[in-house]
């Protein structure tokens, strides 16, 4: 009778399942291009925007120019992938605030967290908002992705309108616009030190708030000027 072949000590192994290898590769690429265009914007903040070169950022980069070509193509597409990876981390940052039972207190969370944001990501603000490249001006592509990123600020309105928070013939797109202004022009001031840091959340609540009831179902009482 013959022998039976032995079979490997492997019966309890299980193959990696298929697109694991590859959506780890793709995540490794991704922490590269973020690692990057952290590089490229702190170099925008520091030197102006001459430091956006390919070699400039590979050298700052501990690089060569063709790991910067193989991700961006080109030195104009920076910009827009600063653009975008501003606006890509807002969103995040957004996304991650719990959603609140009371739709005016969540509204209110997401203004905080854009705030938050704008602070610890000042190099990318300055591009997202067209002060940080000079004659930059994002596509109608760029745009409309970029708006993606305010749609959690969008749907928190409408919910405020659904739950009679904010009247009912208010405009969520409206609001949305009239908050990111509102909060905008105080981080703005805040970061040119116009308001000092202790005060500046104080006055972005103040502010923010004010805006918001500017749409609220009960507009809240005028004081007396007497």
């Amino acid at each position: 009778m013959s022998k039976k072949p032995e079979t490997a000590a492997t019966d309890d192994y299980e193959p990696i399942a298929p697109g694991v290898y590859a959506r780890a590769q793709a995540r490794g690429q991704e922490v590269l291009r973020a690692s990057l265009l952290d590089v490229a914007a702190r170099l925008l903040a520091a030197e102006g925007p001459a430091a956006l070169t390919m070699r400039r950022i590979a050298t700052e980069a501990g690089c060569s120019t063709m790991v910067l070509y193989k991700h961006f193509g080109s030195k104009e597409a920076i910009a827009t992938a600063l653009y975008l990876e501003g606006f890509a981390r807002l969103k995040r940052h957004l996304d991650a605030v719990p959603r609140d039972d009371d739709p005016a207190e969540h509204l209110a969370a997401l203004g905080r967290a854009y705030r938050e944001n704008a602070l610890a990501e000042p190099n990318f603000y300055d591009v997202m908002h067209g002060q940080g490249i000079p004659g930059y001006t994002p596509d109608a592509q760029a745009t409309a992705a970029a708006n993606q990123s305010l749609a959690v600020l969008h749907e928190a309105a409408q919910r405020c309108i659904d739950t009679g928070t904010f009247r009912p013939d208010a405009d969520p797109t409206e609001i949305t616009e009239v908050l990111w202004a509102a909060a905008h022009g105080v981080i703005s001031l805040e970061r040119a030190g116009h308001i000092p840091a202790p005060t500046a959340p104080d006055r972005f609540r103040t502010l923010t708030a004010a805006a918001a009831a500017a749409f609220a179902t009960t507009p809240a009482p005028i004081a007396p000027t007497t």
